[in-house]
């Protein structure tokens, strides 16, 4: 008597190992891909209280100086702080360009392989 793990042909068993390989390094791809996307939001968003509390909490200390006939703080937390959230935007841009690249990558290497 014969049993189906006799009629399968030995090629078949390698072609079930190798895509449970590719589906694991694809995987371990997807989670080093958002892992590295969470660091990078939590970094950008630290980046972004910061300067949202800072521009707050010492404008009274910055008032005390002027440019141009107008305190510090006005300028920081009008121009500076606009300027820093262009700056996290643009860096939040590319870097996910580059992780999303390198994703493709392992994607498509292991799905070439």
């Amino acid at each position: 008597m014969t049993t189906q793990a006799d009629v399968t042909p030995p090629a078949a068993a390698d072609d079930a190992g190798a895509t449970a390989q590719r589906q694991l390094v694809l995987a371990a791809a997807r989670a080093r891909h958002w892992q590295r996307c969470m660091r990078l939001t939590s970094l950008l968003l630290m980046a972004w209280l910061i300067t949202t509390f800072c521009s707050a909490f010492f404008a009274r200390e910055l008032a005390g100086l002027t440019v141009f006939g107008w305190p510090l703080s006005f300028y920081l937390a009008a121009q500076g702080a606009a300027l820093i959230y262009l700056a996290i935007l643009a860096a939040y841009a590319l870097a996910m360009r580059r992780y999303d690249d390198d994703f493709q990558q392992a994607a498509g290497a292991d799905h070439g392989a």
